[in-house]
């Protein structure tokens, strides 16, 4: 019974608000699971108390939590929870963090400080965070939540540039990240080192029988490196496993599964008899270990068997329970294995034992229990089976060897003698005994024997050869026949032989029978003793379930399929090499070594892996040749695929000017390439632009070297490739001859003469003035001065103006000048056109006046006509006279009778139309009545009222215009009158 491992003191628990287990796995250097065993797998020595937990480092702290592996909790016994795991509510990933998260100071937290949801209860949001109103809550919340975006902002950003900044580094060179892994790893290897090296110092045991379980136990650490030998895919540390316990191979639960129904359907099916009741085996994918129907997989356990459905836990070995494993060793020494639940053969027993050699000729020492037996190197002394020797050999274990001495020894009989190894004294020679039997009339027959030759095989009672009858006879005479028939059966096995009692064999049967074939389709009558065999083909499929038995007159139990199987197996490599069968094929055995680019380092994988394995990292340094023209390229590690550009100075010498270039080498530059085929039209899909590795010049001299500009305007420092005479792109700015304008032509060179001496002065490359005088002219001349730009006044202008009179109908050309220096007096008589102005005066009239500027003069002497408002008086009158004093004519006498005689008329005719309307009303009114009452038609004309009309009635349409007219002229008389 091993006692119980020691408790040992955890450091302090980690702060809950500032870290978390899965934050610290999400931040690990590679990505990848960073758990790796640390050196507390330490096994007991002697008898002393199991030490299996070194006192451990220091917790880690927030800032260096992403940084550093995990490897200090990954074999926790399950009575060593990390403080953290002893939190009551925390055990879960990344619960109860929200109680713990600091607070921004005004009830609301900090988002990221907890790591979890950030969900704020009752309690934690202080006083004043209630759902009603407070005094002061909402500008608080207001602080809060621009503060929580702000922060949120600064993260996101630094995290680009970080993203942005690790791009630009990987184009360049991948060194850092391979160093990093590298530590990574490094120390990940020391760790399991120092896990395992306790099993092997103090006895100088055997390393090599660890390196079993130091391999399970790195690709426990490593994603992706546990491949399912069934699915060919990764084993994901949250997926449910099945270990085997002969290879320790590890494979999804579903595909284990379903292997062994499928393995125990194909074996069970072959016969028909016992198909599904039988307990038939299923063996292992891998190692082909034999397995009952019973222990099929059908729970995830962890490795040692004692936790059914293992919780994930970053901190552990992937599916461990994180107990002592407490597994029987292999061979049982009596003793469990002190390791935490792991992957893989327990290691060899590390406990204590004192035993003695092999040949029990030393003292007893202490010693591992794996390790127990051992030699002491002394001469055995045993004495050996030939009973003469004694085994020479130093202290082994098992039996002595055979003697490897040689003797002359006889053989069985004694009549031969020959010199032998010592560990084989009996052996038989090829001669007959030839000793005479105690019949003394034959010799003995056998071959070198041991003991008595035995008894004459002629004595004593013999049968004849049909064994009827029996015979007493010496063993000089033969056994004669009986007579009888043989009656034997024949080999047929259906009819005997019909001949007398005869020595030999009987012969063949040769009965004609009605026989059926084989198979059983056909019949025939034929010899008995010849087989009767149809040409019919059996169609049956053989077990594989693939091909036909195809063989002629089949009895039914068709043999097995002798084609091999051929099919691809899961790793797309090799073809199934096993005879054809039906369901899956067994994984391929084989296993490909993935190399890095130079070979030196290297890892072996289940075939069908190499595609998606990740090479190795390799530490050595490429040792390419360089592509470019410097002698050694940048260190850089090994590598697939061409090496990275190279970025040393060029230092090529320039033709030129002599100075060194100092571009980044450019002999592998990557250029597009050009002139490709064009897509046709919208159809086709324009292809990848391609980029070929060409050699560039170098380009050009970069080296500042002062000139001064053409114009000598300014002094500039020019690339060495562009010095000469340059332009600074400025305006001459020098002063023309026209002492106007200045020189618009870019800087350029001026050549100096004596007429222009001066700075300022234009040079004969200087452009030439052709612009036109640009002089401000006088007040309403709108004609440009004749001269081109001149020094000096401009000429007075001659030119014909055309200007509008004053009436602005006729067009009068006038002299600018005149126009530009007369006054005001003289520019009206120049616009006058000496004709009557058109204008109309206000009362209708033209006026009478020449044509004049400004508004036209109101004396109108036109004589215009004045009627009364009945239109029959008219008078003429002067327009002034009527406008200013406003002359009227009135209606006399005359007019007013004849204006009452009119009304009168009319009122005679407005009452006769109210008469008549009158009368229709009425008529309408007692037809109305006659229809009610219910008269006929017939009676109708007799009920009306006949009305008798008028005179005026009757005559008024021809009475009126008589009237009119009689008026008309009446009032005629009376206006000549």
């Amino acid at each position: 019974m091993l006692p119980a491992p020691r408790s040992i003191p955890l450091p302090s628990p980690l702060p809950l608000g500032s870290t978390s287990r899965a934050r610290v796995r999400r931040h690990s250097p590679s990505g990848r699971d960073r758990a790796a065993t640390s050196s507390n797998l330490s096994p007991p020595r002697g008898d002393l108390p199991p030490r299996p937990f070194p006192p451990l480092p220091p917790a880690p702290t927030p800032a260096s939590a992403p940084g550093h592996s995990s490897s200090f909790y990954s074999f926790f016994p399950s009575g060593m929870e990390a403080a953290w795991r002893q939190v009551p509510g925390g055990r879960g990933r990344a619960r109860g963090r929200a109680t713990a998260a600091p607070s921004s100071g005004n009830g609301f937290p900090v988002r990221g400080a907890g790591g979890g949801r950030e969900r704020v209860s009752a309690s934690a949001a202080g006083p004043g965070s209630g759902p009603g109103p407070s005094p002061g809550g909402a500008a608080p919340a207001a602080a809060a939540a621009e503060l929580m975006s702000q922060k949120k902002f600064e993260e996101i950003k630094k995290a680009n540039q970080a993203a942005a900044k690790k791009l630009v580094e990987e184009q360049f060179s991948s060194s850092s990240e391979e160093e990093g892994d590298e530590d990574l790893e490094g120390k990940r290897g020391k760790i399991v080192a120092n896990t395992f090296i306790t099993y092997t110092t103090q006895t100088d045991g055997d390393i090599r029988e660890l390196e079993r379980t130091k391999q399970y136990m790195n690709e426990a650490f490593q994603a992706g490196a546990m491949t399912c030998l069934i699915c060919i895919a990764s084993v994901k540390r949250n997926q449910a496993v099945w270990s085997c316990s002969g290879c320790f191979c590890i494979f999804h639960m579903p595909c284990i599964q379903k292997w062994a129904k499928d393995s125990q359907f194909l074996v069970s099916s072959l016969t028909d008899d016992d198909f599904g009741k039988r307990d038939y085996p299923w063996p292992c994918p891998k190692c082909r270990f034999e397995y009952k129907r019973s222990d099929t997989p059908s729970r995830y356990y962890c490795y040692c068997g004692k936790v059914e459905d293992p919780p994930l836990d970053p901190w552990l070995v992937p599916h461990s329970c994180g107990q002592v494993c407490e597994r029987e060793f292999k061979p049982p020494c009596g003793h469990k294995c002190l390791l935490l639940c792991h992957p893989g053969p327990c290691p060899p027993c590390p406990k204590m034992v004192t035993t003695t050699c092999y040949c029990k000729k030393a003292k007893p020492i202490p010693r591992r229990c794996s390790a127990k037996e051992w030699s002491c190197q002394m001469p055995c002394g045993r004495k050996l089976l030939c009973g003469h020797h004694k085994c020479e050999h130093p202290c082994h274990a098992g039996s002595c060897p055979p003697c490897p001495r040689v003797s002359r020894q006889k053989c069985v009989c004694g009549k031969q003698v020959t010199e032998r190894s010592c560990a084989s004294p009996q052996w038989r020679c090829d001669q007959v005994c030839g000793k005479t039997l105690p019949c003394g009339n034959h010799t003995c027959e056998q071959v070198c024997h041991v003991g008595a030759c035995g008894e004459c095989p002629r004595s004593g009672k013999r049968f004849c050869p049909c064994q009827k009858s029996k015979f007493s006879l010496p063993c000089t005479e033969d056994v004669p026949t009986c007579g009888d028939s043989c009656d034997k059966l024949l080999e047929c096995g259906i009819h005997r032989c019909s001949q007398r009692c005869h020595r030999g064999p009987c012969e063949t049967c040769r009965q004609e029978v009605e026989k059926h074939c084989r198979c059983g389709k056909h019949t025939k009558r034929m010899p008995c003793h010849k087989p009767y065999l149809c040409e019919t083909k059996c169609v049956k499929m053989r077990d594989c379930q693939k091909h036909q038995c195809r063989r002629k007159c089949c009895p039914g139990n068709c043999t097995p399929c002798d084609q091999n199987c051929g099919r691809t197996l899961g790793c797309r490599n090799h073809k199934c090499p096993s005879v054809c069968h039906r369901g899956s094929c067994y994984p391929c055995p084989e296993t490909v070594e993935v190399k890095c680019s130079c070979g030196n380092t290297k890892v072996t994988v289940p075939c069908g892996r190499e595609r998606t394995t990740r090479p190795p990292k390799c530490k050595e340094q490429c040792s390419r040749p360089p592509t470019c023209h410097h002698t050694s390229q940048e260190k850089h590690r090994c590598h697939f695929g061409s090496c990275p550009p190279c970025h040393q100075p060029c230092l090529k010498v320039l033709e030129k000017c002599g100075h060194l270039c100092p571009a980044p080498c450019h002999d592998q530059a990557l250029v597009k390439q050009t002139g490709r085929h064009q897509p046709t039209g919208p159809w086709e899909q324009p292809s990848e632009p391609a980029f070929i590795q060409t050699a560039l010049p170098c380009p050009p001299c970069q080296v500042p070297i002062p000139m001064q500009c053409l114009g000598k305007h300014e002094v500039s420092p020019l690339p060495c490739h562009a010095v000469g005479p340059y332009s600074c792109k400025r305006v001459c700015g020098r002063t023309l001859d026209c002492q106007n304008h200045v020189c618009m032509k870019e800087c350029h060179k001026v050549t100096e003469t004596a007429a222009c001496t001066g700075k300022n002065k234009a040079g004969p490359e200087c452009l030439q003035c052709e612009e036109g005088c640009s002089k401000s002219r006088p007040v309403g001349c709108p004609h440009p001065c004749v001269l081109p730009c001149h020094p000096g006044e401009c000429p007075p202008c001659v030119q014909m103006l055309r200007i509008k009179c004053h009436c602005k109908i006729t067009s009068l050309y006038v002299e600018c000048r005149k126009i530009t220096t007369a006054d005001e007096k003289e520019k009206n008589l120049l616009s006058c056109c000496k004709n009557q102005c058109p204008k109309e005066l206000p009362c209708g009239h033209r006026c009478k006046e020449m044509c004049h500027p400004g508004e036209c003069p109101f004396n109108c002497n036109q004589k215009v006509k004045l009627r009364c408002p009945c239109k029959r008086i008219k008078k003429e009158l002067q327009c002034n006279k009527v406008r200013e004093n406003h002359i009227s004519v009135d209606c006399d006498m005359t007019c007013k009778e004849m204006k009452r005689k009119a009304s009168e008329i009319k009122e005679a005719e407005a009452k006769a139309a109210l008469e008549e309307e009158k009368r229709k009303q009425q008529a309408e009114l007692e037809a109305f009545e006659n229809r009610l009452k219910g008269r006929r038609k017939k009676n109708r004309r007799r009920d009306e009222v006949a009305v008798e009309l008028t005179l005026w009635q009757k005559y008024k349409y021809h009475l009126l215009p008589v009237c009119a007219v009689a008026v008309l002229v009446s009032a005629w008389y009376i206006s000549m009158a």
